[in-house]
C-alpha cells in the first residue's frame, strides 16, 4: 500500500531533520531517502512553519532557493557551512542520508 500524503510529509521532515549541522542535502537526495519527488519535498517544507531545518537543503547544483538565500546562507554560515554566491560546494558539504 502506497504511503499517505500525511506519511510522506513526516518522512520528509524527519529526513530533513536528520542532516547534521553542518551539512546539507539536496531535495532529490532526501526525496530518494522518503520515495517521493523533490519538488513534493520542496513543497512540505514550504509548509512546514520553519519547523524543519529547510537551509540544510539545497537545489541539485548546490544552489539556496531565490527568495532564500539571504536567510539560507547566514544560517548555513553559522553551522560552518561555506556559501558562496549563494552556493554550497556538494563534494565538501554534502550528508549521506539513509
Amino acid at each position: 500500500m502506497a504511503p499517505t500524503m500525511a506519511e510522506l510529509a513526516d518522512s520528509i521532515l524527519l529526513a530533513t531533520d536528520a542532516i547534521p549541522a553542518g551539512r546539507v542535502s539536496t531535495y532529490g537526495d532526501v526525496a530518494r531517502v522518503v520515495g517521493c519527488g523533490p519538488r513534493l519535498v520542496a513543497r512540505v517544507l514550504a509548509g512546514s512553519g520553519g519547523e524543519a531545518c529547510w537551509w540544510r537543503v539545497v537545489r541539485a547544483d548546490g544552489t539556496i532557493a531565490a527568495h532564500l538565500v539571504a536567510e539560507g546562507t547566514a544560517r548555513l554560515v553559522e553551522e560552518g557551512v561555506a556559501v558562496r554566491a549563494g552556493r554550497v560546494d556538494l563534494a565538501r558539504f554534502r550528508a549521506e542520508l539513509e
